[in-house]
């Protein structure tokens, strides 16, 4: 640091002496240099229920900062139920699975996860009551290598009973489904309603223009008979003042003779 390569100043006679910590040079020479890594997290279900003879998947997919790396690998382990030691059971290195060779899975372990797709899932086949227990996930991405694993615990019955989340869920489905179902009614008997008062306007509406139009025809006419009958009136007015002309001009003619 810059303290190890320049001198110290003169001290004066009877002043304490400082030097820097050992400790806190390397922290601050790791918080320079040295990047931490970044932790990876993993995650799986609580808890899966299967039966007897069936198969259950059992998810597993992770978080990284990193992209995905051709040197990702997989593990999962198992620890019998009521067992203290985890046994490997299956991994996944370079690009292939690898199912251990003992153990009770050695031919019932599917691998159904993607890389790409960061899933680490796998399938057991064939459950048996032996197969209680809890697994583990364990996922590597270098230089992304710092996490936590993830467990999942695993119930094998007879009969997989009806869980109570799945009943509540059912019902509440259902409920949202008779609700939007009247919405959606409520809406289409409104649209109808709608639709046929705006037919009986235009209706109205043609009717009224039809009575409008009717009466100002009617209106027209009893405009046009006074003039008609003034015209009669007037030419007839005409004509007979004409013959009286007529007639007074031929009796004053027989008068002179």
């Amino acid at each position: 640091m810059l303290w190890a390569l320049t001198p110290a100043p003169a001290m004066a006679p009877g002043a304490p002496s400082f030097s820097p910590s050992p400790v806190l040079a390397a922290l601050l020479f790791s918080s320079l240099v040295l990047s931490p890594a970044q932790a990876i997290v993993v995650y799986t279900d609580r808890e899966v229920h299967g039966a007897v003879g069936s198969q259950v998947t059992l998810h597993c997919s992770f978080w990284s900062s990193e992209w995905v790396s051709d040197d990702i690998s997989f593990t999962w382990r198992y620890q019998p139920e009521g067992g203290r030691d985890a046994i490997s059971i299956f991994h996944y290195s370079k690009g292939q699975p690898y199912i251990d060779e003992v153990g009770t899975f050695k031919e019932r372990i599917q691998w159904v996860g993607d890389p790409h797709w960061k899933d680490a899932s796998i399938v057991i086949h064939n459950l048996d009551y032996s197969d209680n227990g809890t697994f583990t996930c364990d996922v590597k991405n270098p230089p992304d290598i710092v996490g936590k694993t993830s467990q999942v615990v695993l119930y094998v019955f007879e009969k997989v009973p009806t869980r109570y989340g799945v009943v509540l869920g059912a019902v509440i489905g259902g409920i949202l489904g008779v609700v939007l179902l009247l919405v959606l009614l409520f809406y289409l008997v409104r649209y109808c309603w709608l639709r046929r008062q705006a037919v009986l306007q235009r209706r109205l509406s043609a009717m009224e223009k039809g009575k409008l139009h009717k009466t100002s025809k009617d209106s027209k006419r009893g405009r046009q008979t006074p003039v008609l009958y003034a015209m009669l009136d007037h030419s007839r007015s005409t004509k007979a003042a004409s013959e009286k002309k007529s007639k007074g001009l031929g009796d004053s003619r027989k008068d002179k003779k």
